[in-house]
């Protein structure tokens, strides 16, 4: 699945710690239905205090991007987020008779607060790219899990889950968070980006995010 030239080219920097990602066995049980019910919740609740602190950093891309275009790419981004995609989890909670100030008073676990706060620290210490290249590997890792699901999957257990993320909304913010970045490293540092010593630190905190992303599955599977 390609979201970009960007996107393909870290993916291909991280290596094997994309394939732990995208291919963790929690991903997996989502696919055949042997993911336990209660690890699914458990991560459902610390998913939605992680898309709180998300959405903050979104808005922070917001104050970071370098003119209106770029503005209003995240401004929509930060939209979805609060609008479609915590609301996913309010109704896959609800339907387990999990109302959502249950959700909010969620107990943050150290894992989820290790991978948010990075992404904040790569926002207010760093410039937009540094900002994208920590927000890109959850955005654009769903929307791979997603796809690949919607064809893979042998199971009906978590299929509005697999919808979500494979469905065509969600595929098309992924194409426009990949051609944000695209366009913001072409912007600033022309088609030749990739040979700088810039791409190798926007590369470092891609691979970064994408470790903090497995831990996160990781968690998911210890409720």
């Amino acid at each position: 699945m390609s979201y970009g030239r960007a996107f393909d080219l870290m993916r291909e920097a991280a290596g094997r710690d994309w394939e732990a990602y995208v291919a963790h066995r929690f991903v997996e049980g989502l696919g055949d239905g042997k993911l336990p019910r209660a690890a699914f919740l458990h991560y459902l609740r610390q998913d939605y205090v992680f898309l709180v602190h998300f959405s903050r950093a979104w808005a922070l891309a917001v104050v970071k991007a370098g003119d209106l275009d770029e503005m209003r790419q995240c401004a929509a981004t930060v939209h979805a987020l609060l609008a479609e995609e915590m609301s996913l989890h309010v109704a896959l909670c609800a339907e387990a008779g999990i109302p959502e100030t249950e959700l909010l008073a969620t107990e943050e676990r150290a894992e989820n607060a290790a991978y948010t706060r990075f992404v904040m620290d790569a926002g207010f210490s760093g410039d937009f790219l540094a900002l994208l290249a920590a927000l890109a590997p959850c955005v654009l890792g769903y929307g791979e899990i997603g796809a690949r699901l919607m064809v893979e999957r042998s199971s009906e257990d978590y299929a509005d889950w697999i919808a979500a993320y494979g469905g065509e909304d969600y595929q098309a913010l992924c194409r426009s968070v990949g051609l944000l970045l695209d366009t913001a490293l072409e912007r600033r540092y022309g088609p030749g980006y990739a040979n700088l010593p810039v791409w190798r630190d926007l590369c470092r905190t891609f691979a970064q995010a994408t470790r903090l992303e497995v831990g996160f599955w990781q968690m998911g599977l210890a409720p």
